[in-house]
């Protein structure tokens, strides 16, 4: 299980909540900011390290600075140091939910579950019906060899991601061959059953390869 569509959901997160760039002092870079807060991965990393390296940043917002090139690190698959860069963020801001969450998700993607699980739990005790992060528990607990507490977190995310979860697990489970319904996010007893079929199948991810959820191809 080492799609980037899960990572990629957080982002959207991430970016909902800092569509517009936090408020910088006059002296900062206002296109570095942008670059950092925009969609564009390369540009980001650039945007945010001259933010970092500028000292112009307001110390309350440089922890969404770090989160946001460890995002870019990690959507590279450049794992090591984009959890350096959120554990920057995660000791200037503890309880900084979503980068918790993201360092989990790193550490998931880079094969080492285990060490991830206690941020994902911070992560939902801060912030308990985040479908994200449910997602992540759900992941790692199934690597770690508990699809019962997989499929129960799997089931969480899709009651507090609604819709657009689970579309995201339609889409991820046709192109595993485990679903033939209908991708139109809505609950149905044959999602849920490709679902449980999934969590104790070896390598099976719910989540689709494309985060956009475009159709599979055979």
């Amino acid at each position: 299980m080492t799609r980037s569509a899960g990572l990629l959901a957080v982002l959207a997160l991430l970016l909902a909540a800092a569509v517009v760039p936090p408020p910088l002092p006059a002296r900062a870079d206002e296109a570095s900011a942008l670059d950092c807060f925009g969609k564009d991965g390369g540009r980001r990393i650039e945007g945010c390290t001259a933010l970092i390296e500028g000292g112009g940043v307001d110390p309350a917002q440089l922890p969404d600075v770090y989160a946001m090139r460890a995002l870019a690190y990690s959507l590279k698959g450049e794992y090591a140091t984009a959890i350096r860069d959120y554990d920057m963020a995660i000791d200037l801001r503890p309880d900084f939910a979503v980068a918790l969450n993201n360092r989990a998700w790193a550490y998931f993607r880079w094969g080492k579950p285990a060490t991830g699980l206690p941020d994902v739990e911070k992560s939902l005790r801060l912030e308990p019906r985040v479908a994200y992060s449910l997602d992540t528990r759900a992941h790692i607990r199934q690597s770690m060899g508990d699809p019962k507490g997989a499929l129960s977190d799997y089931n969480k995310a899709m009651y507090y991601g609604g819709r657009r979860m689970v579309k995201l697990y339609q889409c991820g489970l046709t192109e595993a061959r485990l679903y033939e319904g209908p991708i139109d996010g809505l609950w149905r007893r044959e999602l849920q059953d490709a679902i449980e079929r999934c969590v104790v199948k070896s390598g099976c991810d719910p989540l689709p390869a494309d985060e956009h959820c475009r159709p599979a191809v055979s």
